[in-house]
């Protein structure tokens, strides 16, 4: 459920581009950890515990919002992959 890119702004000449970059291996542990805790809080479970436990086996099947934020960040990163000569 880590992501590999993520996209950052950068102001070219006026413009401000959406550049894909790399992440840092502990960067991608840690965005990947806030965002299991964040989206479990929002869960309909009980306890911290189920919650936390559902979301992980969501990401395990591929589905739940964890996994969706780390998918729709891929896919911004790959609409602007025409930019990343703008990376330095």
């Amino acid at each position: 459920m880590t992501p590999s890119v993520e996209v950052r702004s950068r102001r070219v000449g006026g413009a401000t581009f959406q550049i894909p970059t790399e992440i840092r291996p502990e960067r991608r542990l840690s965005m990947a950890m806030k965002w299991l805790i964040d989206y479990s809080r929002n869960r309909n479970e009980k306890s911290m515990e189920n919650k936390l436990a559902g979301e992980i086996i969501s990401a395990a099947k591929e589905e739940g919002a964890a996994f969706k934020k780390k998918e729709d960040i891929h896919k911004m990163a790959e609409a602007n992959k025409a930019f990343s000569h703008f990376r330095f």
